[in-house]
């Protein structure tokens, strides 16, 4: 045993060119539990989402959708606003 915690997100295979991505916090029989459904396409995989991420539709590989939704719904990336001076207008010559 590692210590370390279940990962909030796992990607499963349903079939060979089939993904879904569940949230462990929710039991399997919760209509939280999957995240949503990927799906192999041309040149990448298509992603229908089950949640409201506002995230792309397509990626490079599923692996990359399962990363997309851990840093959407990762708690730390929030950062402090960024400081933007304020200046008075310029004066016309």
């Amino acid at each position: 045993m590692s210590g370390d915690p279940e990962p909030g997100y796992v990607l499963r295979p349903i079939t060979a060119s089939d993904w879904v991505i569940n949230d462990q916090r929710y039991d399997a029989d919760d209509p939280r539990h999957v995240v949503a459904c990927v799906y192999d396409a041309d040149g990448g995989v298509e992603v229908v989402w089950l949640r409201d991420l506002q995230l792309e539709t397509r990626y490079q590989t599923a692996s990359e959708v399962l990363a997309a939704v851990a840093q959407a719904k990762d708690p730390s990336r929030a950062t402090r606003p960024i400081v933007i001076p304020s200046r008075p207008p310029l004066l016309a010559n």
